[in-house]
This record gives C-alpha cells, structure tokens and sequence, in this order.
C-alpha cells in the first residue's frame, strides 16, 4: 500500500483484510509511507519471500514499474489497486473512472456557481497515475468553461496560493486530505471558498454535512480492496479475470 497515512488507503487495507478472512487467506500488509524506494524494497522482499500473488497500490505508477517486471520475471502474478503501472504485466487493475471524477467536480462547479470562475487545483502525488488522470478529466471541462488560476502540489500551498490569487472563487482538491488542508486555508484567510474534494472519506463526508466543502467525489475504498483480493484469489489459482 503506498501509505496508510491516509484514511483512504485505511479503507482499501480494510477491505482487503476482511475479505482475505472471509476466503481463509494469508494476507501480508506493507505500508511503502509514500516512499518510491521503500515499495520497491518491500515488493524485493515479498517476491523473495514467494507469495503467490501481488496486490499492489503503487506510491509511483512509472518508479513501480521495475518492481512489476521483477514479480513478472519471478513469474508472481500482479494485480493493481487504485493507481496503475505504466510498464510490466498486470493481470488486472481494480480503481474508479478517475477521469470521469475530474470531470464531475469541474462540472459540479459549473453548475453552481457558473462559467469562468476562477478556479486553483491542489494536485495529489506527482507519478500516481489517479493524479494524471483526475487532472486530465478536470482540465477537459475546466479550461474550456472556467479560469484556472493556480495549480499545486500539497496542503501549505493552499495559503500562499490564496494569498497570491486573493480572488480565486474555487479550489478543486484531488483528495480529501488536501481539500480539508484548504479548508483549513481558506479559514485562516477569512475567505469563503467552494471547495470540491476527491475520495468521499470520514472526514470529507463530515465537512461536507458541516457545510465546509462543497462536495467530494466519492469512491469505494473498501470495495476496491474486497474486489482485488477477489481477483488476486482467482489469478492464484490460474482463473481468468477481467
């Protein structure tokens, strides 16, 4: 898992967890704390140790590849879950139309507060290709019909991004972790932000029905990890999976 660090990929492990009881079996857990090297050690290690089938939730879709061909060649089947690998064999990837979320929350401001507003995205882990992608779908509508102002990585950006664009009306935040961390911003600067977020976690849905974000684009952590180990399960066994 690329990092336990957040409530999402809390959910994906949960899921992942329960179901491996439900089917009676051995799953090891190992958090890569958002570190590209760390995951590459830890698959080394898992492949070393022979498991027989790699669930992987990869910290950096290109940096994961080399891992994905070392499994390949160890002839250990791979599966990935919520961000994909840009090169090397795998068997399946279990995620939500990330595209389509970007596109959702573009839209979602749009619809509320209208065409050309200006508009500052937070983006998530630079190389996780759910990053890429909820950008791509974002920026589909969003340079068409609204003004993108800014663009950043991470949450203290949020700050300095409002100090510098102290008229930006929307903040579309690739995850929930950084939408509150906008949140969080746009208090200190007095101002009152639409904030759109991206996961549907604990705390996005509360600052959501708190009224603090505007909306979150919600996915199925927990189904995810239930559905991946599902298909790891089958392609153990030589079964055929989508």
């Amino acid at each position: 898992i690329s990092t336990l660090n957040n409530p999402f990929f809390v959910s994906v492990r949960k899921g992942v967890e329960e179901e491996a009881k439900k089917l009676g079996v051995n799953v090891k857990i190992v958090d890569a704390q958002n570190d590209p090297a760390k995951q590459a050690n830890d698959i080394s290690d898992l492949i070393q140790q022979k498991v027989d089938v790699l669930l992987i939730n990869p910290v950096d879709s290109a940096a994961v590849s080399t891992s994905v061909a070392a499994a390949n060649k160890a002839s250990i089947p791979v599966l990935a879950l919520d961000r994909s690998a840009d090169k090397g064999t795998v068997a399946s990837f279990i995620a939500s139309d990330n595209v389509k979320g970007g596109e959702m929350a573009a839209e979602y401001i749009i619809q509320k507060l209208g065409e050309k507003v200006k508009v500052a995205e937070l983006e998530g882990i630079p190389g996780a290709s759910a990053t890429r992608e909820r950008g791509e779908g974002f920026h589909k509508v969003a340079d068409q019909k609204l003004t993108v102002v800014a663009r950043s990585k991470g949450l203290t950006v949020a700050e300095n991004m409002l100090q510098a664009n102290p008229d930006i009306q929307a903040i579309f935040a690739q995850n929930d972790e950084m939408a509150l961390g906008a949140i969080e911003a746009a208090k200190s600067a007095n101002k009152k932000i639409f904030i759109v977020g991206f996961d549907g976690t604990q705390d996005g849905l509360k600052a959501v029905e708190a009224g603090t974000m505007a909306a979150t684009i919600a996915q199925q952590p927990e189904l995810m990890g239930q559905q991946g180990l599902d298909a790891a399960v089958k392609v153990a066994k030589g079964e055929k999976v989508e």
